[in-house]
């Protein structure tokens, strides 16, 4: 045998050892340092599953937080749309109502890793759900609930007070979105300064858009109550704009001038816009164009901080090429200028949360992203495809143009990461995230992420299980 040949094949078995192979993302000893000069790293921990619930909670989305109950603690309201086909298929009355997705509500208590988890709706009520609100809007003191359901319509669901955890909740079905496409996102806000909150919601036309639907224009619309939420003939809806396949309508104090206007992305036109609060006694809204220079963006996750410090409103988004911000300029129909953060490639980008992950006094961000594999099984994918990976981007200081750190904390071959809410969790004075997890049955549901800081360096990332999806290496 030749010197050259025998030298190949000594380095292809010594490369393909296990000891030399690569190292997954969460294994890997973080380098993420905290301004104390402690390591950063992560632990995962379970607050509503499949194998809790005894049903198939999957496709978990969005989630949203409040005191439901009024005993002091947060609770959880999360939804799932527990489909895997994703077909836009209309759902069966005759199913079992297990089959159809679900909104639940974790009810919490001082204990972060103790709590009672309770379905809010299912079914028929809520196919495939995609959002929630929280607000409180017949005006008794407790919070209601508004779902925005992929299959179907806006679902209302009224707090009952002191048998919140017991009882199901009334509800009504927004009669004028009932089977008129497919919702997204839904939000509540005060508009008016009335006290009664308002309703915005994009309808995307359907859950899974053809190339017709991107040819067709669908509505942003915003909903109006008027004495009983209950009675459906107190709700009036108000067609803001048609767009292709809008899917986002928040509301955001977006020009500063004390009340709140409404931000829209559209995923067919690839483009953002706001509409202008003018009310002066009635609603009203002015619609603007958001050009941006240097990136598309969709819009439909996004954060709204003053990265800069100029007194002004800046967007975070993905956008082209990764995760981006947006500078608002001094005249708001000027020009943005988009100011790259970083990216997952070929992970894509979905949720974010803007917060001050290692304490230095600037916004970082978490984010998340979106498996394109199989959703029931990991399936024939490996590291060079796009998979479920959470990770967060440290802040350069100063004015936010400046190189932003990846720091990579988990990597799995399935996970979808749609929505992250920041908080201390465990009282520890840290920042942590409360998230869901979709894409990944039987692991999908609501988890929460513990800041672990350390003197030396640990694994990036404490799995809450066992058996799970696996953790892969980067690309």
């Amino acid at each position: 045998m030749k010197n050259s040949t025998l030298l190949a094949l000594c380095v292809t078995t010594l490369w393909a050892h296990p000891a030399h192979a690569q190292t997954t993302v969460g294994d890997t000893l973080t380098t993420a340092r905290a301004q104390d000069g402690s390591y950063i790293s992560w632990r995962e921990h379970i607050i509503d599953e499949p194998a809790t619930a005894g049903f198939n909670l999957s496709g978990s989305d969005g989630l949203v937080m409040a005191d439901l109950d009024g005993d002091g603690y947060e609770d959880i309201v999360s939804v799932h749309e527990s489909d895997s086909e994703y077909d836009s298929s209309v759902p069966d009355p005759d199913y079992d109502v297990g089959t159809d997705g679900h909104v639940r509500i974790a009810f919490g208590s001082a204990d972060p890793n103790r709590w009672t988890n309770i379905t809010l709706a299912e079914g028929t009520d809520a196919p495939a759900p995609e959002d929630a609100a929280i607000a409180d809007v017949n005006g008794d003191g407790h919070l209601d609930v508004i779902v925005a359901a992929e299959l179907a319509h806006l679902i209302y669901l009224q707090n009952p007070g002191a048998t919140a955890r017991t009882e199901p909740w009334p509800r009504l079905i927004l009669p004028m979105t009932k089977d008129r496409g497919s919702y997204i996102r839904v939000f509540f806000a005060d508009f008016d300064g009335n006290g009664v909150p308002e309703v915005t919601a994009p309808n995307k036309g359907s859950q899974r858009p053809a190339p017709d639907d991107f040819a067709r224009s669908t509505s942003v619309s915003l909903y109006e109550v008027t004495g009983d939420p209950l009675n459906g003939d107190n709700w009036t809806e108000t067609e803001l704009g048609h767009y292709s396949v809008p899917q986002n309508a928040e509301p955001v104090d977006l020009d500063g001038d004390g009340d709140l206007d409404i931000v829209v992305g559209t995923r067919g036109e690839n483009r953002l816009l706001f509409f202008e609060n003018t009310s002066r006694g009635s609603l009203s809204f002015r619609e603007h164009a958001i050009g941006i220079y240097g990136a598309r963006a969709a819009g439909f996750n996004l954060e709204y901080v003053d990265l800069n410090q100029d007194g002004r409103l800046d967007m975070v988004g993905a956008a082209t090429g990764g995760l981006a911000w947006l500078e608002q300029p001094e005249r708001i129909d000027d020009a943005w200028n988009a100011h790259r953060i970083g990216t997952f490639a070929p992970d894509s980008m979905t949720g974010l949360e803007m917060a001050d992950i290692d304490g230095d006094g600037d916004l970082d961000v978490m984010a998340g992203s979106y498996s394109r594999g199989p959703r029931e099984g990991d399936g024939d994918v490996d590291k060079d495809d796009a998979l479920g990976r959470i990770g967060w981007f440290e802040h350069p200081g100063g004015d936010g143009t400046g190189t932003w750190t990846r720091h990579d904390v988990s990597r799995r071959k399935r996970g979808m990461y749609d929505k992250f809410i920041a908080r201390d969790a465990d009282g520890d004075g840290d920042v942590d995230f409360f998230g869901t997890r979709g894409n990944s049955a039987p692991y999908d549901g609501v988890y929460w992420l513990e800041q672990v800081r350390s003197n030396t360096p640990r694994p990036a990332f404490e799995r809450a299980r066992t058996e799970d999806s696996p953790e892969m290496p980067l690309p």
